[in-house]
């Protein structure tokens, strides 16, 4: 297949991909906490169009493990290197700084890190442990990457019982090598056999971004694959180039064919899914949990 647009993109980009700059008293609350305390959302690293909405409702998505990642994903703002050692002190400062927000629902993310034995997964589980110990009440998402498929970490991380599992897949097969060089299609889909396998019980999500040069029809079938590893929660959003040096944006996909996309979604049987322009991994994550009936 050939790329998906076929007339060049506009100048301005669509009035459904505006949004406000962020502000607001809780915004500049929550900046100040993550600095107060050197922790790193994906938030901020990751230039999330929605990061005003949502920090001025009090959620925030954390970023362990530092903010350096080991691979060099094309769509991606997170810088990339040679990381510096990980705080053994880090799932402490996060359990505090979501107890002080008194959450009902976070979530943690990371970048890669292939350098690590264990490629993080005992910081994300001592992570999850801390947030339950210190707000029970708090049900935790994990966005976590793949591990390189070890299935000891990703047992780990299980074991510590996030109310959710996460792993975005982001494109289709035929953009993995362009898109995600470091990853592989398969792994992802091994990722939730295996997670499957082992927490029957603890629902798996995933996320697909548009606009790199996929057809509706690949995103369909990648969508069918995800239904036969028993993916529940699927989110579709819209790519936006972070600078020059990033994939370049395909096309914009507009808001009618993410709504065929949640349609054709729910049929397959998901028990969510958030299809949107400004849709993210964790964008509206609670309410996801509530809409799968999860929570």
């Amino acid at each position: 297949m050939g790329r998906h647009r076929r007339e060049a993109l506009p100048e301005r980009k669509p009035s459904w991909l505006k949004v406000k700059a962020p502000g607001g008293e809780n915004y500049i609350r929550l900046k100040h906490m993550m600095k107060e305390l050197n922790l790193h959302s994906v938030c901020e690293e990751a230039h999330c169009p929605n990061i005003g909405e949502c920090w001025q409702h009090g959620t925030a998505t954390f970023m362990i493990l530092g903010s350096v990642c080991t691979r060099n994903c094309a769509y991606c703002a997170v810088a990339h290197g040679k990381p510096p050692e990980y705080d053994i002190e880090e799932p402490n400062r996060v359990g505090e700084a979501i107890a002080r927000m008194g959450l009902r629902h976070a979530v943690i993310t990371s970048v890669d890190r292939d350098d690590l034995p264990d490629f993080g997964a005992y910081i994300f589980a001592e992570t999850i442990r801390q947030i339950h110990q210190r707000l029970p009440e708090c049900s935790v998402e994990v966005l976590v990457p793949d591990f390189q498929g070890n299935v000891d970490s990703i047992r780990a991380v299980l074991e510590a019982r996030p109310e959710i599992y996460n792993h975005n897949t982001e494109t289709v097969p035929r953009l993995f090598k362009k898109a995600r060089p470091g990853g592989r299609y398969e792994r992802v889909l091994e990722i939730f056999r295996t997670a499957k396998r082992i927490a029957p019980d603890i629902p798996t999500k995933t996320g697909i971004i548009l606009g790199l040069g996929e057809t509706n029809e690949e995103v369909v079938e990648v969508m069918k694959d995800l239904r036969t590893v028993d993916v529940d929660i699927l989110t579709l959003g819209q790519y936006l180039r972070p600078s020059d040096s990033h994939i370049a944006l395909d096309r914009y996909v507009t808001p009618e064919e993410f709504r065929e996309l949640y349609e054709i979604g729910m049929r397959m049987g998901f028990r969510h899914v958030e299809s949107g322009p400004l849709v993210r991994s964790s964008y509206h994550a609670w309410e996801q949990v509530q809409a799968a009936s999860l929570a």
